[in-house]
C-alpha cells in the first residue's frame, strides 16, 4: 500500500470510532496468568452525534505522517521481510501498552485465556505479574499453585524464563512463554530484596483450579476467612462459607479474621460485594473517568452478616486493586482494623473491549476512590497495626531456674480453693503456638481479635 494511501485508510478508519460494552475490572494486572476481569459479551455501536466531544478533534495529520513514513522504511529496509499484519499490531500493542502498565491489546489467544482465567480454571504456574522498569514483577502468587509452592514471593523480579532474559518483554510475551502443556517445567530466575545472588527455580506447570475463598475457625468462636482472588463466583461463594463459618461456631461468631493478603484483586462486583456484607449503609466506592458509564458509586445495604462483630483484615504488598477497595472501604467507615503492610497502591478501573477481529483491548478508563475521597492509586492503603514480615520460632525448653509463687515452699494457699500452676507445664494451647511459628500474621491477628471481642463484651450494658 502506498503512503497517501495508508493515511486515507488511517483517516477512514478514525472517522468511524465507535464504542464497545464496558465491564469493569480491578486487578493489578490482569493478564491470563490470573482471573481477574469480567468480559462483556458483544460490542454496541454508538453513532457520531452521540459520541464524546473529544472523538471530535482534527486528526494529528503531520504525525500520522511520520508513522506512515516510518512504516515505509521499515517495510523497505529491515533486514527481514515483515507483514503488514505483524507491523500494525505491533504497533497497537505499542500505544496501548505506552498508556499505562495495564492497558493492552489482547489478541484472539490471550483474549480467550484471559475469558478462562475469569471463570477460574486454566493452565500455568499461578502467579500475577506486571511490568517494571523493563522486568516482570511479581504481583502475587496465589494459593496452592505451582509458584507458591515454589516459595515465590510478592515483590520478586522475574529476570530469565528457561534462560531468556525478559528485560523489555511484554507482560503478554510473559505470559505465553510461562503457559504450557500441563507437567511440562519452566526454569525461572528470579531476584528477591535482601537476596545476593539470583534464584533458580524450577516450576511443572499445572492446571490452576482457583477456589477463591476458604474458611476455618482459628479458635471456639473466631473465624478465618481467606479470599485469594476475586472471579464472578466469589461473592456467592464467600457468603455460603461465611454461613457455614456461622453455623459450625459453637456459641456463635464472636469475632472474624479477613485475610486478604497476596489477593491480586479481580472483578469489582465481588470487591463491593464483599464490603458490602459487614456494612449496613453508606458509600463503599466510587469510580471517576472521562466518559460518563466509567462514573459509578456503590452503596452499602443491610444487613451486616456477623452482626457487627469484631473484624481484622490481613493486607500485604501483595494485596490490589478489588482487595485495597475492600480494605479501604472498611477502613474509612471504621467497620475494621487493618494489619500487615502497606498494599500493592493499584487505583484505577480497567476495561476489556472487544474487537471485530475476534481481539480484544484492556484499557484504563477511570480511577477509585475510597467513601472518603482517597485515592489509592501508587500510594497503597496503610494497615492501622504495621507487622513486619518476620519467622517466629517456638522455645525448645522451659529455663528450669525461673520460678513462680505456687514453687516457693511454704506459700499460702489460695484462699479461693485454686492450685497453683507448675513452671513448664502445657498450657493446652498448642495450636495456638503453632498458629505463631507458621503464620506469625496471623496469630497476631487472632490476638487483637480476642482482645477487641472482649472489649466488646464488657462493654455491653449488664443484664438486667
Amino acid at each position: 500500500m502506498k503512503a497517501s494511501g495508508l493515511i486515507a485508510a488511517i483517516i477512514a478508519l478514525t472517522l468511524l470510532q465507535g464504542t464497545a460494552v464496558r465491564a469493569a475490572d480491578t486487578s493489578p494486572v490482569e493478564n491470563p496468568v490470573v482471573p481477574g476481569t469480567e468480559v462483556p459479551v458483544a460490542p454496541a455501536a454508538q453513532s457520531p452525534e452521540n459520541q464524546p466531544a473529544n472523538e471530535a478533534e482534527t486528526l494529528p495529520l503531520d504525525e500520522l505522517r511520520v508513522f506512515v513514513e516510518v512504516f515505509h522504511k521499515v517495510k523497505r529496509d529491515y533486514v527481514e521481510d515483515v507483514s503488514d499484519r505483524k507491523l500494525l499490531e505491533n504497533a497497537i500493542k505499542g500505544m496501548l501498552e505506552g498508556l499505562d502498565p495495564h492497558s493492552a491489546y489482547l489478541d484472539g489467544e490471550a483474549y480467550t485465556e484471559l475469558q478462562e482465567g475469569t471463570s477460574g480454571e486454566f493452565g500455568g504456574l499461578g502467579i500475577e505479574i506486571g511490568t517494571e522498569d523493563g522486568l516482570i514483577k511479581i504481583i502475587s502468587p496465589i494459593d496452592d499453585t505451582p509458584a507458591s509452592r515454589a516459595g515465590i514471593q510478592a515483590g520478586d523480579t522475574i529476570v530469565r524464563l528457561d534462560g531468556v532474559p525478559v528485560r523489555g518483554m511484554s507482560v503478554n510475551d510473559a505470559v505465553k512463554k510461562m503457559r504450557g502443556e500441563v507437567g511440562s517445567s519452566i526454569e525461572l530466575t528470579i531476584m528477591r530484596e535482601g537476596t545476593a545472588k539470583p534464584l533458580e527455580l524450577t516450576l511443572v506447570r499445572d492446571l490452576i483450579k482457583i477456589r477463591s475463598v476458604r474458611s476455618r475457625e482459628l479458635a471456639p468462636g473466631f473465624g478465618y476467612l481467606r479470599v485469594s482472588a476475586f472471579q464472578a463466583n466469589t461473592a456467592d461463594d464467600f457468603v455460603k462459607e461465611l454461613e457455614k463459618l456461622k453455623r459450625d461456631t459453637k456459641g456463635g461468631l464472636k469475632g472474624l479474621v479477613l485475610d486478604l493478603r497476596n489477593n491480586p484483586g479481580g472483578v469489582l462486583g465481588a470487591a463491593v460485594a464483599i464490603s458490602d456484607a459487614f456494612l449496613e449503609s453508606g458509600r463503599i466506592v466510587y469510580t471517576e473517568g472521562r466518559v460518563a458509564d466509567a462514573k459509578m458509586s456503590f452503596e452499602a445495604k443491610p444487613p451486616d452478616l456477623i452482626d457487627g462483630a469484631p473484624l481484622v483484615v490481613l493486607i500485604n504488598e501483595g494485596s490490589a486493586s478489588a482487595s485495597e477497595i475492600v480494605a479501604g472501604a472498611l477502613q474509612d467507615r471504621q467497620r475494621a482494623v487493618l494489619m500487615g503492610r502497606r498494599t500493592f497502591g493499584k487505583g484505577s478501573v480497567q476495561t476489556i473491549l472487544p474487537m471485530n477481529n475476534k481481539a480484544a483491548i484492556k484499557i484504563t478508563t477511570a480511577r477509585y476512590f475510597t467513601p472518603k475521597g482517597r485515592s489509592i492509586q501508587a500510594e497503597g492503603v496503610e494497615p492501622d497495626i504495621r507487622i513486619d514480615r518476620m519467622e517466629v520460632q517456638a522455645q525448645k525448653a522451659v529455663d528450669a531456674s525461673l520460678v513462680n509463687e505456687a514453687q516457693l515452699e511454704g506459700h499460702l494457699d489460695n484462699p479461693n480453693g485454686k492450685q497453683g500452676t507448675k513452671a513448664g507445664k502445657s498450657s493446652g494451647k498448642e495450636a495456638i503456638k503453632d498458629l505463631a511459628t507458621t503464620d506469625y500474621e496471623l496469630h497476631e491477628a487472632l490476638n487483637l481479635l480476642k482482645g477487641m471481642s472482649l472489649l466488646k463484651t464488657r462493654q455491653a450494658p449488664a443484664a438486667p
